[in-house]
């Protein structure tokens, strides 16, 4: 049976997208900062205080002037008189006068009058309660200045940026232990087909196990979303109209794996169409796999309508859907980890259409190759086995063994 739609490329397909989707995050709202992992900020941060707030010593050793030890060497030491020891956790209770010197310990703060730190390792034990330096120092040597790292009053980030650990460590550091964030996009799943039974049951002959929704909810929310799963849909265009826009008022995008054919596909775009305006923008993509792949925005909110074999349905999700979740949240997609390698054999690929094939990765002593995973797109372990993707671009008809390519890491 003859395909029944226009392909466009990914990146008209995209651009389709982008166009018809609001510009601005959905809502906000008020988390501790340390709950915020993989969050995306809603507000600028401005540093309340400065990073250290004090001067700090980055090695053990002694607090002195710089000036008391000039000229100092192994062969001609100068001589402070050490006159005690700062306390780790509490304000310095001694001063620095010429020729005296104060323990101090890494992080500690310098007390009033030194302007230095000597390394324990370039000073030894001379008479009682002195020591001789053997280096010199300068002003400020092993010292870290007050604002150094931050400066009070500064723009520390920026609304829109993904919080990872570091983030969630340096807002802490400054005191910030609530921030507001972007609500997290909710993503009705459902999936559609006679042929379907749940993970939990034991298929019949002419069956198979839903995989799709289960597989797209954890990439939703591996991107931030809230993944809203229902019960399988029959392949029967007003049950899924009935069971798409009842859950269409919960959520804040909606997600479709329909059947293999045609017929089914059609009956997508049909009920997707009446959810609201403007409607599908793509129905099929120049891409191998997930050509059918239908994108569409109704009454503001995104729509796709994913191919039902599990390989297309994820790397479509995986162009589509993942940065649309982010855009909701009001942030860029994270940046796609890539390596280069050599392959091990020849990839064909698919006239007309980017191609997507699997990998697995090894590394020779001539450096990293990459093994191709041949198979049917509706394999889920050609995924499963891979721990990357190579794309052979549009117009391409192939890569020849030995070729050189970026593999973009699967997360």
């Amino acid at each position: 049976m003859p395909e029944l739609f226009t392909l466009v490329t990914i990146e008209t397909a995209l651009e389709r997208l982008r166009d018809a989707v609001p510009d601005v995050p959905l809502s906000t709202e008020q988390l501790l900062t340390r709950q915020a992992l993989g969050r995306v900020l809603a507000q600028d941060i401005i540093a309340p205080h400065a990073l250290p707030a004090f001067p700090r010593s980055t090695v053990d050793g002694y607090a002195v002037r710089a000036a008391d030890t000039v000229g100092a060497s192994e062969g001609l030491p100068a001589y402070l008189h050490v006159v005690g020891e700062l306390a780790m956790g509490r304000a310095p209770e001694l001063s620095v006068a010429p020729g005296e010197a104060v323990i101090i310990h890494t992080g500690g703060t310098l007390p009033p009058g030194a302007d230095a730190v000597v390394m324990v390792e370039h000073t030894q034990t001379a008479a009682s309660g002195e020591i001789a330096v053997m280096k010199a120092t300068a002003p400020g040597r092993y010292v870290i200045p007050v604002g150094e790292d931050v400066q009070a009053g500064t723009q520390v980030l920026a609304a829109g940026r993904r919080l990872r650990a570091p983030e969630i460590g340096g807002l802490l550091a400054l005191g910030i232990t609530e921030i507001v964030v972007a609500r997290r996009p909710r993503v009705a799943i459902f999936s559609t087909g006679d042929e379907l039974v749940s993970p939990e049951q034991t298929p019949g002959i002419n069956q198979v196990r839903d995989i799709n929704s289960v597989a797209i909810a954890a990439l939703v929310e591996t991107h931030g979303g809230i993944p809203l799963t229902f019960p399988i849909v029959p392949d029967d265009a007003d049950a899924l109209y009935g069971a798409a826009a009842q859950a269409f008022v919960r959520a804040d995008a909606l997600i479709i794996t329909a059947g293999s054919s045609v017929s089914t596909r059609d009956m997508t775009v049909t009920v997707i169409a009446r959810l609201g305006e403007p409607g599908v923008l793509v129905h099929g993509v120049a891409m191998r796999p997930g050509k059918p792949t239908i994108l569409a925005v109704c009454g503001g909110k995104p729509v796709f309508g994913l191919p039902g074999n599990p390989v297309s349905a994820l790397n479509a999700a995986r162009l589509f859907v993942a940065p649309t979740l982010w855009r909701l949240q009001g942030a860029a997609p994270p940046r796609v980890g890539c390596v280069r390698a050599r392959l091990t054999a020849n990839l064909p690929a698919g006239a007309g259409r980017e191609t997507y094939i699997s990998v697995t990765l090894e590394e020779r002593e001539d450096g990293l190759w990459a093994h191709p995973i041949f198979g049917e797109s509706n394999l889920i372990f050609t995924l499963v086995r891979g721990e990357g993707v190579v794309r052979i671009p549009l117009g391409v008809t192939g890569l020849a063994a030995g070729s050189v390519v970026d593999v973009e890491l699967l997360t």
